[in-house]
């Protein structure tokens, strides 16, 4: 009996040992080959203002108190949503864009019943006043922000998994009411340091690069997605922008190879991923990126099969006038998607960048073959010198793949009307391209206009898409927008952003984030893995700049100073193992 009780003993430590090996309790230790570990956390945010609220609705500011989250028997000083008296409804704002949902905590209700509410999020006041469908398109598209729910007396519900910061909620009960403890916001995201930082003269400047930083964060969920309302999909041309401000920020975050790999995983050869040819190519510059970041060779080796059947078959994509033939769907941004010459030579700067990338890529992997395939196309590709078609978007890609002068390009196309006809998503690249034409002034004056003017109309995040025509009387997404005055988010939008199914959070408009980082702070990597490091700032109109830059050696904090004769004094902290060029 003393042996079988030892032996069991045993047994029961070694199946804890497993639990706590996976992080789970020692009851449940079977689940572990089932089980994974969530990489986020929640936090509970109180709201910080009510909007709006309507019909019997007493005590409201009761919803604005930091309260404890555990339901009590002590009823004091509820917020109390009354329908025997008419409409209840309550609009309250959580101040800033977040993922997650809502926690509403209840006391009584009439005959102690669950009560029936309606909890609409918006990512603007008025999405979460809007009725679904309609003329402003408010939509339950990849997350349900249009819901009705039960919620019990004397207890706790969570509602809601989309992006938002606003929430209304109706009682829908007749003859009915309910007495909230709290709402609470729970709010779910990767808790991450912020290792690279960036503050100049220019307040607009330093929120900018904040708003960036963050919009990117919050859509580093499970994997990198595109936004945290809509898609919340992994699309690999919105990663490349997210994943430099990433480098940014974050450094070399595991989401980046993750996304690279999932989308990987499920597009098979000769598939195209996301079912878009240019984000094929993506990818393969993602890599590049990744690699020139990390100077990581074992995971570049991971990629190995895959990479040079992709470029084979991109190195296919050239047809016997030196042009790109690369197949439907033939896509760069929304707002090029109906100029085809713009298309065909954005693709076509996108293919001389990719195979040029990829042959540097097969030069680590000791791939000959692969890397001549790479650079034969690359050779009849720069034959062909494309009209760029008055598109911005086609303009800085011809820039940046080396297919027409730079400066000639910003002077025609780029620097045109300053902030207009650009888009979220390429305005990065157009950003880099006038960097390459020296017009360091030029895109500083555009991050504050054309970024700039989101922030002036309510914005936390930066949006999937944006037009300064919009702001034209038009109203703030953070207040119910005044009689006579535009809907900044219903009544504008493009494609398939049209409407309330805008996204309002969409990680591939941070792009000023890595760009103030790289020209203005100066700082970019130019040996794999960080081991050499330039810093050459641009101050422009700035006085001075300061920051810190992730690295794998790690983080390089640089402050530039404009001094009286115009030249730039600057100060220099790096880790050991790393050499910096000036």
């Amino acid at each position: 009996m003393q042996c079988r009780r030892v032996v069991g003993l045993v047994a029961v430590w070694v199946m804890v040992g497993a639990a706590v090996a996976a992080g789970l309790p020692g009851p449940v230790a079977d689940l572990e080959d089932r089980a994974e570990r969530d990489p986020r956390v929640r936090t509970f945010v109180t709201p910080g203002r009510v909007v709006w609220h309507s019909g019997a609705v007493e005590n409201a500011g009761a919803l604005l108190q930091k309260r404890s989250g555990q339901i009590t028997l002590d009823a004091s000083n509820p917020c109390v949503l009354d329908s025997r008296k008419g409409e209840a409804a309550i609009l309250l704002d959580f101040g800033v864009e977040l993922n997650g949902g809502v926690q509403i905590m209840a006391w009584h209700s009439k005959d102690n019943k669950p009560v029936r509410l309606r909890v609409r999020f918006g990512e603007s006041a008025s999405e979460a006043m809007a009725e679904l469908g309609g003329e402003q398109n408010a939509t339950n598209d990849h997350a349900i922000r249009d819901q009705t729910t039960l919620v019990p007396w004397l207890g706790t519900a969570e509602i809601g998994n989309t992006g938002f910061r606003f929430v209304r909620i109706d009682l829908l009960d007749d003859d009915s009411f309910v007495q909230l403890k709290s709402v609470r916001a729970v709010f779910v995201y990767r808790d991450l340091d912020y290792l690279g930082s960036f503050r100049c003269s220019d307040e607009r400047l330093n929120r900018i690069w904040q708003t960036g930083a963050y919009t990117v964060h919050l859509n580093m969920q499970d994997y990198l997605w595109d936004g945290i309302k809509r898609d919340r999909l992994v699309w690999v041309g919105d990663m490349h922008p997210e994943t430099e401000t990433i480098f940014a920020v974050f450094g070399a975050d595991a989401i980046v190879p993750a996304s690279l790999d999932l989308v990987r995983d499920e597009t098979p050869l000769p598939r195209w991923m996301n079912g878009i040819s240019s984000y094929s190519m993506w990818w393969v510059l993602l890599h590049h990126a990744w690699h020139h970041y990390t100077g990581d060779d074992a995971y570049l080796r991971q990629q190995r099969t895959y990479l040079t059947g992709l470029l084979a078959q991109l190195a296919a994509c050239v047809g016997p006038d030196n042009r790109e033939t690369l197949p439907a769907y033939r896509f760069l941004d929304w707002p090029s998607s109906e100029n085809k010459a713009a298309i065909h030579a954005g693709l076509h700067s996108l293919l001389v960048m990719t195979l040029q990338a990829g042959a540097e890529l097969c030069e680590v992997l000791d791939e000959p073959q692969t890397r001549a395939k790479c650079l034969d196309s690359v050779a009849k590709l720069v034959k062909h010198t494309p009209d760029p078609a008055d598109s911005k978007q086609a303009a800085a890609l011809m820039a940046l793949a080396g297919l027409a002068d730079a400066t000639k390009l910003n002077r025609e196309v780029l620097a045109v009307d300053g902030p207009q006809r650009m888009s979220t998503f390429y305005g990065y690249y157009v950003l880099q391209a006038r960097a390459m034409a020296g017009d360091y002034q030029g895109a500083i004056d555009v991050i504050r206009q054309y970024w700039g003017a989101m922030l002036d109309l309510g914005a936390t995040t930066f949006w999937e898409d944006f037009d300064l025509q919009w702001t034209q009387n038009a109203g703030r997404i953070d207040e119910l927008v005044p009689e006579g005055k535009k809907d900044i988010h219903g009544d504008f939008g493009n494609h398939c952003y049209v409407g309330f199914r805008h996204s309002l959070c969409h990680g591939w408009a941070s792009g000023p984030t890595a760009w103030l980082s790289e020209h203005v702070l100066g700082v970019r990597i130019v040996e794999p893995g960080g081991t050499v490091v330039r810093i050459q700032p641009h101050l422009a109109d700035l006085d001075w700049a300061e920051g810190t830059f992730p690295t794998t050696k790690g983080v390089i904090k640089v402050r530039h100073e404009k001094k009286t004769d115009g030249t730039i004094e600057t100060k220099i902290d790096a880790p050991k193992g790393i050499t910096i060029l000036r």
